[in-house]
């Protein structure tokens, strides 16, 4: 009886994302220059090029910073993915409910966008606005009497 409870888990769990994607989830941070400093809203830091992993329903901010180059911000967010979809499906036909619910409470049938989180980073003073130069006092005219 102990062995079909088992089989009977086994097949519950088997058509689940939970199972066949997994948790969490490999993101890829880039920028351009390489070497700049990242830190996200969850708490991970790295140097560019890293890699970080995170659960696959966490949504977060990643920022870069670099001396000499503007900080920048990426919202990472996260959307039901083609296979994690399937996934899910899968438990109409084998895992019911339970299989559903586990898919619901881990985020398994997400992904990340974007996934490879990449920025270029622009230096310091580049592309500066003109309209802040003040403009310039015109020459007095001249007047003449005839």
């Amino acid at each position: 009886m102990r062995n079909i409870a088992f089989v009977a888990l086994g097949l519950v769990l088997s058509a689940c994302a939970t199972v066949t994607r997994g948790t969490t989830e490999q993101i890829q941070i880039l920028s351009d220059p390489p070497g700049a400093q990242v830190h996200t809203s969850l708490g991970h830091s790295c140097v560019t090029p890293c890699t970080l992993q995170f659960a696959r329903k966490d949504e977060f901010t990643v920022s870069y910073s670099k001396p000499g180059y503007v900080a920048q911000e990426v919202p990472v967010t996260t959307r039901v993915a083609g296979a994690g979809a399937a996934g899910f499906a899968g438990n109409v036909i084998l895992g019911g409910v339970v299989g559903m619910a586990a898919d619901v409470a881990t985020g398994s049938a997400l992904e990340h966008v974007p996934n490879p989180v990449t920025v270029t980073l622009e230096p310091v003073g580049a592309n500066r606005s003109h309209a802040a130069t003040p403009p310039r006092a015109k020459p007095p005219t001249s007047h003449s009497a005839s």
